[in-house]
């Protein structure tokens, strides 16, 4: 069982974790351990009134932050036989050199040693070591303490990089640089905080848009300079009928969606405004949107072919509006702006977008 105001009840159900007020936490546990941080909404949490609800074999365990508990209260439960045990890392005043909790038979004390063991400081080299390789290449390095997001967890993480490929794709679909972007988390991830996924997608979409070196430190800053109002949407609903996540980015009449599949969680572009399609992102891509009638997939195959531009992935989408069709082709290398230019001359076509392509 757990208390946390800020998770749902839903995410706790996925971590086999009974989510209760802390009341009823306190009431129903033989051990309560607190891993909060010190602020004005913790400070005197664990206070009389809430111990006076415990069950007489509880035990409280602080190694988190002086001051959450108050010590004074504690040291009168723990005498009169409220509550059976304490052991204490932190303390109210540090250092401390007399307390009423030192002379109970029935409690732990250890003068706030946190990560100072040996083990603990060998860790803490290697996260340090850790986060100036993703630093170094330009990667999310999470505890950053100048970026708006919290750490990436094991879920999140693999969605960081298909959240910014999403990102440069949108702004090629837009075309131009909208007033406004909405980011956008459903499924299973919705649970979680995932302002890193709007960062990585605001990374990508505005890399495509100016020539200065856009990271999660100052992908806020550049948007709004620009006029462009970030929002973000999360979900924890079964995002689509196919897929247990789904990230969307949208923008006016605009609309991209993708999610990972399979063991590999492969990325897939799986919507493009009003189709349905089924490909993995690429560097270099075009979408073309065509009426849907025979004989228009098999004249861009050929025109590209004739160019010597490779396919390297193509898919047909379907649409919800009848009588039009896109074509989502992942090509080796740029197509020329000529290229491009037959291709918007073929009977059929209504629009051609290359995707990668220098601007």
């Amino acid at each position: 069982v757990a208390y946390d105001p800020y998770i749902s009840a839903e995410r706790g159900r996925q971590l086999n974790v009974d989510m209760l007020p802390l009341d009823q936490l306190v009431a129903a546990s033989d051990f309560l351990t607190v891993h909060l941080p010190k602020n004005k909404e913790t400070r005197g949490l664990i206070n009389r009134d809430l111990l006076l609800k415990a069950k007489p074999e509880l035990r409280v365990i602080n190694v988190a932050r002086g001051g959450i508990v108050v010590e004074s209260d504690l040291a009168e439960a723990l005498r009169d036989g409220i509550i059976a045990g304490a052991a204490l890392d932190v303390f109210e005043q540090e250092p401390v050199t007399d307390s009423a909790l030192f002379s109970l038979p029935n409690v732990v004390v250890t003068p706030h040693l946190g990560a100072s063991t040996r083990e603990a400081q060998d860790k803490a080299g290697e996260v340090i070591a850790d986060m100036v390789q993703l630093a170094l290449a330009g990667d999310f390095v999470p505890f950053a303490v100048n970026v708006n997001a919290s750490e990436a967890n094991e879920t999140l993480k693999p969605f960081i990089p298909l959240a910014e490929r999403l990102g440069a794709l949108f702004a090629d679909v837009v075309g131009e640089r909208p007033t406004e972007l909405e980011v956008e988390a459903s499924g299973d991830i919705g649970a979680y905080d995932t302002r890193i996924l709007t960062l990585a997608a605001l990374k990508g979409f505005l890399g495509r848009h100016t020539s200065e070196a856009v990271t999660y430190v100052n992908a806020p800053t550049i948007a709004e300079s620009r006029g462009v109002v970030v929002r973000e949407q999360r979900n924890d609903d079964v995002a689509h009928q196919d897929y247990v996540n789904l990230v969307t980015l949208r923008s006016g009449a605009h609309n991209v969606s993708g999610t990972l599949t399979g063991r590999r969680r492969e990325a897939r572009i799986v919507l493009i405004d009003d189709h349905l399609s089924d490909v993995p992102p690429a560097k270099f891509m075009l979408i073309v949107r065509n009426d849907d009638r025979p004989g228009v997939i098999g004249r861009v195959g050929t025109l590209l072919g004739d160019s010597g531009i490779n396919i390297d992935n193509m898919d047909v989408g379907k649409t919800v509006k009848a009588g039009s069709a896109m074509m989502v082709i992942a090509t080796a290398t740029p197509t020329p702006a000529e290229v491009v230019q037959r291709l918007r001359g073929i009977a059929g076509i209504t629009e051609v977008i290359t995707v990668g392509s220098p601007r």
